[in-house]
């Protein structure tokens, strides 16, 4: 297991590009979000307790405004591009969640939003993220470019890239998640000893475990990831950025990143303990789980947290383990077959 380390300065937590997120800037975001954010509950279920032989802790992002945690991100971010920016508009790049994320705070704040989208996204995230008020570009997951598509379009409008993940603003803002779960748990009379959530480009990641580390400086944090795609455990293990070689092939949409974002990753490697993996066939009994015993409605992303606690990915017997249900937006296909099996 790698050792956790917290930063004493904030050059610990700097990027190669020299940018940085502190833990000031979660608190900030967690203010700038307030009354358009969903505060989400953290819940405790003995159903999860009985399955693992644990205490678990639920946060479930599902329940967020545009059905994930992004929505967090995305509007502490267009909150802070000035005011004569935002009539050109903004860009940005996602398989679903966090476009919903933009395309909510978009309409929001009165910006106009283009989405640069995967053609195999799932049907139900196209159709919300148009329904948000975006305009929607598709692209080939597999044979073009996503980043080279929405640099053309912010050439040609003058529009503001918001990424997914490798942003200050972004990252603060789904830090904000950290920052209620360690609360929720100390109002409850809980101290977390591990806390697990689903890992993409680590935005989500970075930010949680950088909260915790100044507001539960004794929990572990954990990443996890569809197996095959664990770009991120790999480079928090070598020390260094890797890829995945493929773009495509897990039910885990959400989760498919091609490569961890700098400035998360200069986080995660001083932050995070042992990554995990869990399969498609796990997170589906999960997503099962979520809907049939906590009566949630999770997506294959969403649930991958859930799948490495209900599949023993860690020895929590008899620990306090938080986890993260990072989004709801799936189809109604997909929760057919988890709930088929």
């Amino acid at each position: 297991m790698t050792e956790t380390l917290v930063p004493t300065t904030d050059d610990a937590l700097r990027d190669y590009s020299g940018k940085a997120v502190t833990f000031e800037d979660v608190e900030t975001a967690a203010d700038r979000i307030s009354g358009f954010a969903v505060k989400t509950p953290l819940l405790h279920h003995p159903a999860l307790d009985a399955q693992t032989g644990a205490t678990v802790l639920v946060k479930p992002e599902s329940l967020q405004r545009s059905g994930s945690f992004k929505f967090r991100g995305a509007f502490n971010c267009l909150n802070l591009i000035p005011e004569a920016n935002r009539a050109n508009g903004v860009v940005a790049c996602s398989s679903g969640n966090h476009a919903q994320g933009v395309a909510a705070s978009a309409g929001i704040l009165g910006v106009e939003a283009t989405i640069v989208m995967p053609d195999d996204a799932p049907r139900i995230k196209l159709e919300r993220t148009r329904a948000f008020g975006a305009k929607v570009v598709t692209y080939d997951r597999e044979n073009e470019d996503r980043d080279q598509i929405a640099a053309a379009l912010c050439a040609e409008t003058g529009a503001t890239f918001v990424h997914p993940f490798n942003d200050p603003a972004v990252i603060a803002g789904q830090g904000t998640v950290g920052l209620e779960m360690a609360m929720q748990a100390r109002d409850m009379g809980y101290t977390l000893d591990d806390v697990l959530a689903c890992t993409g480009g680590g935005g989500l990641s970075s930010g949680i475990a950088l909260a915790l580390a100044q507001t539960s400086p004794g929990t572990r944090f954990h990443t996890v990831e569809p197996a095959e795609f664990d770009d991120y455990k790999r480079s928090l293990e070598a020390g260094a950025l890797l890829s995945n070689t493929r773009k495509s092939g897990s039910i885990c949409d959400a989760l498919l990143s091609e490569t961890p974002g700098e400035i998360g990753f200069s986080i995660l490697r001083q932050l995070a303990s042992e990554g995990l993996t869990v399969t498609d066939e796990e997170v589906l009994d999960a997503v099962a789980f979520a809907f049939t015993e906590l009566k949630l409605v999770v997506e294959p992303g969403g649930a991958a947290a859930l799948a490495a606690v209900l599949k023993g990915k860690l020895p929590l017997q008899g620990k306090t383990v938080g986890l993260v249900l990072t989004g709801g937006n799936i189809d109604p296909d997909m929760l057919s077959r988890a709930l088929s099996r």
